[in-house]
């Protein structure tokens, strides 16, 4: 991925699911060049005023009301500061674990807030879809860091900036195991038994994913491989 000046790992945490009716509470990031990371950012995002975080997101994520009220900053200014960090004269690869998810809440914050990053391109790398391809199921970002031996190395929580930093460590393993990963950009598998997650997004392409290993997306889409 040596084509990219500026790559950034990202991860939120938010209110619920849904994109248009659901809001970002913590938004974290880690900007990386070829100097490794360079930037980071961990914001908690306050809510309009008289809306409070479901319990059941508060037991997931350990954010509170308080919390927000402390330390969180304006849901404006936290979409600035992000879009700062993307700004860039080239390409800026994005990386997320099931990015969908979090690409769709970020995209709806932006139009929400009427900015848009300074770049020439925003790139998506899903390192669950990598993921599914390396190892057997189950897939999420605590069994990645299991599997490759990262636990003393990172924390693992509900916690944004803690998830980015997992990642990173997380992508870097997966690309010394197997330099393929420029292969996986704007492309996502999904399960075929529940479709994809929310609308489509124009760049990414969508291909069925199954769990059977020795299987590469990729090749899928270049119509050189098949996971039957």
């Amino acid at each position: 991925m040596q084509q990219f000046k500026k790559i950034v790992f990202f991860d939120t945490e938010t209110t619920g699911l849904d994109p248009e009716k659901d809001q970002i509470i913590e938004l974290a990031a880690a900007l990386v060049t070829e100097n490794g990371i360079e930037l980071k950012i961990d914001a908690f995002c306050k809510l309009p005023e008289g809306e409070k975080i479901p319990e059941k997101i508060v037991e997931l994520t350990h954010i509170t009301d308080d919390m927000l009220a402390d330390k969180g900053i304006d849901y404006r200014e936290a979409c600035r500061i992000f879009c700062n960090m993307l700004h860039s004269d080239s390409e800026v690869l994005l990386v997320a674990h099931n990015i969908q998810f979090d690409l769709l809440f970020i995209l709806e914050m932006f139009k929400h807030c009427g900015m848009v990053p300074k770049a020439p391109k925003l790139r998506a790398l899903d390192s669950l879809t990598v993921y599914k391809d390396r190892a057997a199921y189950p897939h999420k970002l605590a069994n990645a860091i299991e599997h490759y031996g990262l636990a003393d190395k990172v924390q693992n929580s509900h916690r944004a900036i803690d998830d980015v930093l997992a990642l990173y460590e997380v992508t870097k393993a997966m690309s010394e195991e197997r330099d393929d990963l420029t292969d996986y950009i704007d492309l996502l598998g999904y399960n075929p038994k529940y479709g994809i997650t929310g609308r489509k997004l124009r760049q990414i392409t969508y291909i069925p994913q199954s769990y059977k290993l020795g299987c590469r997306l990729p090749d899928l889409m270049n119509g050189g491989g098949s996971c039957e």
